[in-house]
C-alpha cells in the first residue's frame, strides 16, 4: 500500500459521497447500495491512512505530531460525510455539517499536501 492508493480511495471515497448525497432521501435500492459503498471506502481511507502513519508518519520525528494530527482531521472528514449522508437520508438540515465537512477537509488536504510524504504542491 502507498500513497497513492490512500489518494486514489480519498478521491472515489469523495465522488461516491457526492454521489450518495445527491441519492440521499430517495427511498430506493441504489441510494442504500451507495451509502455502503461509501461506508466500505470509510474503512479503506481509515486503513491505508493508518498504514502511511505507521510506516512513514512515525518514522520523520520533526513531523509526528503533524502526521497525527492530519489522521484526527480525517477521522473527523469521515465523521461529517456520514454525519451529512444520514441526516439528509432522515430529511434534517445538513448546512452546518455540510460547511463543517468543507472546511476540514480543506484543512486536511492542505495539510496532507504540506507533509513530506505527500504530493508537494507547495
Amino acid at each position: 500500500m502507498g500513497t497513492h492508493l490512500h489518494i486514489t480511495v480519498w478521491v472515489l471515497g469523495i465522488i461516491l459521497f457526492f454521489v450518495a448525497f445527491a441519492l440521499a432521501g430517495k427511498h430506493d435500492k441504489g441510494a442504500k447500495i451507495v451509502h455502503m459503498i461509501v461506508r466500505l471506502l470509510y474503512l479503506l481511507i481509515i486503513a491505508t491512512g493508518v498504514e502511511l502513519y505507521v510506516r512513514t508518519g512515525m518514522n520523520i520525528p520533526s513531523f509526528q505530531g503533524e502526521y497525527f494530527g492530519k489522521m484526527i482531521l480525517g477521522i473527523l472528514v469521515i465523521g461529517l460525510m456520514e454525519m451529512v449522508l444520514v441526516r439528509k437520508k432522515k430529511g434534517k438540515s445538513v448546512k452546518g455539517v455540510f460547511v463543517g465537512f468543507l472546511v476540514i477537509a480543506f484543512v486536511t488536504i492542505l495539510l496532507g499536501l504540506r507533509l513530506p510524504i505527500g504530493f508537494h504542491i507547495f
